[in-house]
């Protein structure tokens, strides 16, 4: 399954787990056709077992908004996005935001790809502020 595929399908599956009283095994049950997609069942067992600190990161970067009020595709976009940013790494920063992007554009109004760009640029922008100055901290300790 190609990883485009496979996002959606995490964004199908996690939606189910967000709407219902689902779990993640149940809602792969009913979306999902092949369940070998390694790429896939990492998502969602990954956003799933981050979730608590996935939404502080998130709704660190949200402003005027909390994250209960998002629109579900929108949070649940957001949620994947985060996990492959912060904790996958898999894929590199910008194939990662574009492709959470362009299925909004999908499964989204037409405001939720520029939604998502911002919020998952100002978190970027964020932690690279904190490395920088967690690296200058560590120059001046080591001097």
């Amino acid at each position: 399954m190609k990883r485009r595929m496979a996002r959606e399908k995490a964004l199908q599956v996690l939606f189910s787990i967000d709407q219902s009283d689902f779990d993640a095994e149940e809602s792969m049950k009913y979306i999902i056709e092949d369940e070998s997609d390694d790429f896939l069942i990492r998502i969602v067992h990954g956003v799933v077992n981050h979730q608590q600190e996935i939404d502080k990161k998130i709704s660190q970067h949200l402003e005027k908004w909390s994250l209960q009020r998002l629109a579900a595709v929108e949070r649940t976009l957001l949620r994947i996005a985060t996990y492959e940013l912060f904790y996958d790494k898999d894929a590199p920063e910008n194939v990662v935001i574009n492709e959470a992007i362009e299925i909004a554009h999908v499964f989204g109004d037409d405001h939720s790809g520029k939604f998502i760009n911002g919020v998952l640029s100002k978190m970027l922008r964020g932690e690279l502020k904190c490395q920088q100055k967690l690296s200058m901290a560590v120059n001046w300790l080591n001097r």
